[in-house]
């Protein structure tokens, strides 16, 4: 892919989302009303209507060719591909400045290799400096030879399930046994960027799901079991305990 026309690639992309109106959403006018009476009482404004944050459409940026070329360029003097990039991108305009600003999520400049493993020398906004263990940034410039280099990925294997308060259904769901209760966890495929984990209670990025799970998934839906479930679940747990204790 040539990089002539990158810029205009990675811009010009349909935004995702319905071609609607917001007002037309489902519980869109409920859902600001019960915003502005809540921020009303609070004292924080006065009797207006909130703009909404989530709109029908939103923009997404085809990032595929961007990084389909650096990665053709792995092994190449770094120099030379940001001197071509800078003479096929008018750095000037917003255009060539957003390509660049994607750049650097992708390429980390400052490194330092410390026992074979690239490390930055500035600390991370996400307080983590070994680049095989961060999702960003995918390359960086080797410290002596300026040349682009991939960062190597770590081969992680699904980690066992030992805990007894664990029982593995399959690889999508399992039973957890969290303070004194049994619970359902039903686990989906971690696609995008970030998703929020009901187990954590926070959002996780596809790196720290290999870290807790052993692949790229997180827990999408936790669900308290009910007394039939229960009843099955202390036969599994029982049955064991009888296996175990024949000679």
């Amino acid at each position: 892919m040539s990089e002539h026309r990158l810029g205009e690639i990675v811009i010009e992309r349909p935004r995702r989302g319905m071609r609607m109106s917001s007002r037309k959403l489902s519980g869109y006018k409920k859902e600001l009303d019960r915003i502005t009476q809540e921020a009303t009482e609070d004292g924080l404004l006065g009797h207006y209507l909130i703009k909404p944050r989530r709109k029908s459409k939103w923009l997404s940026d085809n990032l595929g060719p961007l990084r389909r070329l650096l990665r053709s360029q792995v092994g190449q003097p770094w120099n030379d591909i940001y001197s071509k990039l800078c003479q096929s991108l008018d750095t000037r305009t917003m255009v060539g400045r957003h390509v660049l600003d994607h750049l650097w999520d992708y390429v980390e400049l400052h490194v330092e290799i410390i026992d074979g493993i690239p490390q930055r020398k500035h600390c991370s906004c996400y307080g983590r400096n070994d680049l095989t263990e961060s999702y960003w940034p995918q390359y960086y410039v080797h410290p002596k030879s300026g040349l682009l280099c991939a960062v190597p990925i770590k081969s992680r294997k699904p980690k066992p399930v030992t805990d007894k308060n664990v029982i593995r259904l399959s690889s999508t769901e399992q039973y957890r046994y969290i303070d004194e209760v049994w619970y359902r966890i039903t686990f989906e495929s971690l696609t995008g960027m970030v998703a929020r984990d009901v187990l954590q209670k926070e959002q996780i990025t596809p790196k720290q799901a290999l870290n807790l799970y052993g692949q790229r998934i997180y827990a999408a839906s936790k669900q308290q079991c009910g007394k039939r479930e229960l009843k099955q679940l202390r036969q599994r747990i029982a049955t064991p305990k009888r296996d175990s204790s024949k000679p």
